[in-house]
């Protein structure tokens, strides 16, 4: 089986302070969020706050995204921004992944927008050039010609665009995870699986005693991806990477096995029934997180905030005595080595480009990506870091945390399969969309690989 390796430099960043002592986690008590009106009232009086930044007057910026989200992460992290530099205040305007790019696509052509907003890597980021800012300016005078090197080398290949930079990474993530609540297994008689026979039997035992086997969110498109992509790496990884930039066709046999086995886990019942009616979020993770009423759900590395949350149910599922959940890989095509991972730059922050406010925006984006991106890991694990200085040492999190935290590095080191966020949006669309049609059972994955393959050769590159 042929791996496609990227090495990211995680040993010496990741490896410090994993089974270091567990400590408290603060949170502000004043919340900052705002509201979709509220950026609109401060677009209005940005006219007289024009030229505040020279004069030393209060300034305020609109930082809109969808990650982070809400809560105690990002009001910690705007409450130690807005006490080291009083005279600027952030407006924070959390709006669902959708909502937030379809509100920037109008406010931005209009000349308006956010001063700060969070974008993902590949197609997104590529849209939206024409709004963004090159920072790459703003960070050389701010860390020297050398700043590069503070970031994984992953991260900035991801967002080099011929020397440029119009976002920078606030963290990163690492998807093809499954997640498994090991004692209610065991009350099955179960252990973790650790290949799809073993999965296949597993779901067979779950569901012959009334209980969901492993629960996938496959209303939404970016997990269906995730894991057939994990199928995809684990057969033949430089195949999956080599089809995605046009050089191997998609219906390569191996690449339709991989389709195959993505729509075998509807036919043979191991993922549960009505899988495409529910989200990950909040359905089939509030199952698993809050609930604790399911053994198994599709996830990724991310999910291990769980731990430090701070939400009552949440806290309740995975902090309580004798609670025991892993986090693993399976071995998809049953040849002895589970799949590896995907990585990904999970949110990275750009500036408008007709901000008003630029040096406020920029002192913002230097905060987030160093004390805010050290709040937001440290005391949420909300990521895994992006820079190479940033020692991973979460507070709060009990044994079982850092052993699934330990395995999560292990895996970034050691497993790493590719890229998971894919640069051609047409294509992505047509995957996304070949995924459902396998699940539905109204393609075989040969057409679906025939589809795939015409939209492959359709896409400029």
């Amino acid at each position: 089986m042929k791996r496609k390796t990227i090495s990211i430099g995680m040993a010496v960043l990741l490896a410090v302070s994993l089974l270091s002592g567990c400590g408290g986690t603060s949170t502000a008590e004043t919340g900052n969020t705002g509201s979709a009106e509220a950026v609109q009232e401060t677009d209005n009086a940005k006219d007289t706050q024009a030229g505040g930044e020279e004069a030393g007057e209060p300034v305020t910026i609109n930082f809109q995204t969808w990650n982070p989200g809400e809560g105690a992460a990002i009001d910690e992290v705007i409450a130690a921004f807005e006490a080291k530099y009083p005279n600027i205040k952030v407006n924070h305007v959390y709006m669902p992944y959708t909502d937030h790019v379809e509100k920037l696509k109008i406010d931005l052509a209009s000349g308006e927008g956010a001063d700060v907003f969070g974008m993902q890597t590949g197609a997104t980021i590529k849209e939206f050039r024409d709004f963004e800012m090159d920072l790459t300016s703003f960070a050389e005078e701010s860390w020297g010609s050398s700043w590069q090197d503070q970031y994984m080398d992953f991260c900035m290949d991801l967002l080099n665009e011929d020397g440029h930079y119009y976002g920078l990474p606030l963290g990163l993530t690492y998807a093809g995870f499954t997640w498994a609540d090991v004692n209610m297994l065991k009350e099955y008689g179960l252990e973790v699986p650790s290949s799809y026979d073993d999965l296949k039997e597993c779901a067979k035992v779950l569901r012959d005693n009334g209980q969901y086997p492993l629960t996938i969110g496959a209303k939404d498109a970016w997990i269906n991806i995730d894991t057939w992509m994990s199928m995809a790496n684990d057969i033949n990884a430089e195949k999956l990477y080599s089809a995605i930039e046009g050089e191997t066709p998609f219906t390569d046999p191996e690449l339709v096995e991989s389709l195959a086995l993505w729509q075998s886990c509807f036919t043979e019942g191991i993922f549960q029934d009505g899988a495409l009616g529910v989200g990950v979020y909040n359905d089939t993770s509030d199952l698993f997180e809050k609930e604790g009423s399911i053994p198994m759900i599709q996830n990724g590395s991310w999910a291990a905030g769980f731990y430090v949350s701070g939400d009552p149910d949440q806290d309740r599922v995975f902090n309580s005595e004798g609670a025991d959940h892993d986090i693993f890989l399976i071995d998809w095509n049953n040849d002895g080595q589970v799949c590896p991972v995907t990585a990904s730059v999970d949110v990275c922050l750009c500036m408008n480009k007709n901000t008003k406010n630029p040096e406020a925006a920029w002192t913002f984006i230097d905060f987030m990506l160093h004390e805010g991106q050290d709040i937001l890991i440290n005391h949420y694990f909300s990521y895994c870091p992006s820079r190479k200085d940033l020692d991973l040492n979460v507070q709060g999190m009990n044994q079982d945390g850092l052993d699934n935290l330990a395995y999560i590095v292990e895996q970034a080191e050691n497993n790493l399969g590719g890229y998971r966020e894919m640069a051609y949006a047409d294509l992505k669309q047509v995957i996304s969309d070949q995924l459902t049609v396998l699940a539905l059972g109204d393609a075989t994955p040969e057409e679906a690989a025939a589809t795939i393959e015409a939209a492959s050769q359709a896409q400029a590159r």
